[in-house]
């Protein structure tokens, strides 16, 4: 049995487990060993199963090579509490693994974590009034419409532009958003975008949507400062920014140590037991790199504020450590890296049962997180402007085009109404006529162009509007005003050679040298 990849889905982390007992009790080497004067057949050392566990996880990609043998450790130490191995003497319950010589067996069967089942949530969706009936107290017959004008360039044009069937549309007068509605808009949509991103086809399995608060939402996107942290209310709480630096020799591993006991002493890890099974799946997309980041910028949102904002003050410092060479060590068993990792794992995430591979699925998420702290624990903008455009959208008052849908994302015209097509008909014939009245004066008195061009153009709204034509120009008479004929004379070089008397040839005198 290969491990596989376990992607985005309910019960990802039960999954893992089930499939790390299943390639444990399938690969692990087992041979005769010898305790106490006696051969155990079908065992193994406890420090064998370290080695073997150890190196499965490093190359599993559910897990990473950032695995320790520490973790791996206490991976086995919850084997034997549940009863997936016991020691040859048929002994378990305890979390007394040691990585030592002591002999270690499978039982006849180990067993798997049962599925639970939880009842599926029912989504509140919210109802906006239907397009069919309008507004009480409201009118659709005293419309404003605006009246069109033209000038010559856009008449231009236009010209041959023909005019279709305008299809019936009727105003849809929206009821005011109260604060709750708007609340429920940004959770529905933020929830709606994570399923998109994690590519499930319910959060059902994975999250209990009612417990998602949508004012944690709106805070964590809208109460920042300039560098992204999230502004609590409270602002009674002391500050420390005018405590003095201790500079004593080894003061960092202190300091260090106070910030390790502070977290470690939360009774609930930051991303909080009910999104444990979201951040779990999420794991599943760290091959997709970009996935992975948007789907954590949308998750940390349902934090708590408090939550988040101590999530990004952590993660920012643990990130500023790792980089930092030029501090001291902070511990002489592990680098710095790794001791972050081991320190905070716990306190960022974990379940309430104690059976999970919480530990080392955190370890694998505060790595990820902490190498992409800065871009995951941003507001994603393209969200925060896709619901706030949905929201001025749904306040609008709109308009609803047979056979279309009314709530629309893309905003329909709003500055015009309803009217019957022998009323269109009649609007087309008389409302128009005083602006194409004003267009036909503009062409005729403009000395800009050419008579060629104003002829050309003459002729082209002559054929588009001939009623209005005919009514500036009835006779042809009033139309050859615009372009006087000029007389044409013979040319009087001519007729005055003629009329003068013929002129006898005379000599001339020439000068020969």
């Amino acid at each position: 049995m290969e491990p596989r990849l376990v992607g985005p889905g309910p019960y990802r982390a039960t999954r893992l487990w089930n499939e790390t007992i299943e390639l444990f009790r399938e690969g692990m080497p087992l041979r005769r060993h010898r305790s106490l004067f006696k051969n155990y057949e079908c065992c193994f050392k406890a420090s064998e199963a370290v080695d073997w566990l150890h190196e499965l996880l490093r190359c599993n990609q559910n897990f990473g090579p950032e695995v320790t043998r520490n973790q791996t450790i206490q991976l086995l130490k919850k084997f034997l509490k549940n009863h997936v191995v016991e020691d040859i003497k048929g002994r378990w319950g305890k979390e007394d693994f040691e990585d030592d010589n002591h002999l270690y067996r499978f039982p006849p069967s180990s067993p798997l974590k049962p599925y639970p089942t939880r009842p599926p949530y029912r989504k509140e969706v919210i109802k906006f009034p239907d397009w069919n009936v309008p507004e009480a107290g409201t009118s659709q017959e005293h419309i404003p419409v605006k009246p069109l004008m033209m000038n010559s360039e856009m008449w231009f044009k236009r010209h041959s532009i023909a005019i279709g069937e305008v299809p019936a549309c009727r105003l849809v007068h929206r009821q005011e958003l109260t604060q709750a509605n708007i609340e429920e808009i940004w959770k529905s949509m933020t929830l709606s975008h994570l399923q998109k991103v994690l590519g499930l086809d319910s959060l059902d399995e994975v999250l209990d949507t009612k417990l998602v608060n949508p004012k944690h939402i709106i805070h964590n996107v809208y109460n920042v400062n300039k560098q992204g942290i999230v502004i609590l209310e409270d602002k009674t709480r002391p500050s420390c920014s005018d405590l003095k630096q201790p500079t004593y020799i080894g003061f960092e591993r202190d300091v260090f140590k106070t910030i390790a006991d502070y977290y470690g002493q939360m009774k609930e890890p930051l991303l909080t037991f009910h999104l444990f099974d979201v951040f779990v799946s999420v794991l599943g997309l760290l091959q997709k790199n970009k996935k992975a980041i948007e789907a954590l910028q949308v998750s940390c949102l349902l934090l708590p504020p408090e939550n988040r904002k101590k999530l990004q003050l952590l993660m920012k410092m643990m990130a500023r450590i790792s980089l930092n060479k030029d501090l001291p060590p902070l511990c002489d068993t592990a680098g710095t890296r790794t001791l972050m990792v081991q320190a905070f794992s716990h306190c960022i995430l974990c379940s309430r049962d104690e059976v999970d591979l919480d530990e080392l699925l955190a370890a694998k998420l505060v790595t990820f997180l902490m190498d992409n702290c800065q871009e995951i624990l941003n507001v994603p903008s393209s969200l925060q402007r896709v619901i706030e455009e949905h929201v001025v959208h749904l306040r609008r008052v709109q308009i609803k085009y047979a056979d279309a849908d009314t709530d629309t994302t893309l905003p329909a015209p709003s500055f015009c109404r309803q009217i019957s097509t022998d009323e269109f008909e009649c609007q087309r014939a008389n409302g128009s006529q005083e602006p194409l009245a004003a267009l036909l004066e503009e062409i005729t008195m403009n000395k800009e162009i050419s008579v060629k061009e104003k002829k050309k153009k003459l002729k082209q709204f002559q054929k588009s509007y001939p009623e209005v034509y005919k009514e500036r120009f009835p006779t042809p008479e009033s139309e050859a005003v615009l372009f006087p004929e000029k007389n044409k004379q013979k040319p009087q070089l001519l007729m005055w050679a003629l009329k003068k008397p013929f002129q006898p040839f005379q000599r001339t005198r020439s000068f020969r040298m």
